[in-house]
């Protein structure tokens, strides 16, 4: 007994093909695109399309490889104004059926972060889902948008400036004045 597909697009590991792969294409439409933007805090979510297929990879394993595309809208990170942003990114899944998970809650992130436990189903959705929400950029700028300068002061002080963090930047002066002394 499976148990019900934990979306329409799940793939039945039982009945893939033991030769060759399966193909897959999903290009969700608008209604849908809404609510991913949403889930995922976008502004909007123009394209999103997510393609390959699920092939064997040795005797018990399964590899899902697929190219994600989409054209996001999100706000500057500065200016707040909207920012349009095309991902193309490739996308690998490894399912293991002897896969082991940590017991220790401590444990280590495996260098390997494709490699999943094989279940009784792969879902292209959910790795779509997954890969997009990796592929958003954190800090987007619209063109030209700059932070500007920071500029800290107690009242009746001197204000503490950006370039007065940079305490190499003293030390280069310094190197200089002490390079051009004929005494040194």
């Amino acid at each position: 007994m499976s148990g019900p597909a934990p979306s329409p697009f799940a793939l039945r590991v039982p009945d893939l093909p033991t030769r060759g792969s399966r193909s897959f294409e999903l290009a969700p439409k608008t209604q849908e695109m809404d609510q991913i933007a949403q889930a995922l805090g976008l502004d909007a979510l123009r394209k999103l399309r997510f393609a390959g297929e699920v092939a064997t990879h040795g005797k018990t394993d399964w590899q899902l490889t697929a190219t994600l595309g989409a054209t996001l809208v999100q706000p500057c990170a500065v200016t707040l104004a909207p920012v349009t942003t095309r991902v193309d990114v490739p996308v690998t899944r490894l399912y293991v059926s002897d896969y082991t998970d940590p017991d220790s809650p401590e444990a280590e992130m495996p260098e390997d972060d494709t490699i999943e436990p094989l279940g009784m189903w792969i879902d292209p959705h959910a790795v779509m889902l997954e890969a997009l929400s990796l592929a958003i950029p954190e800090y987007p700028r619209a063109e030209g948008a700059t932070l500007g300068e920071t500029v800290l002061t107690e009242a009746g002080k001197a204000p503490l400036r950006d370039a007065d963090l940079k305490p190499f930047a003293g030390l280069a002066a310094l190197k200089a004045q002490l390079g051009d002394d004929p005494n040194n």
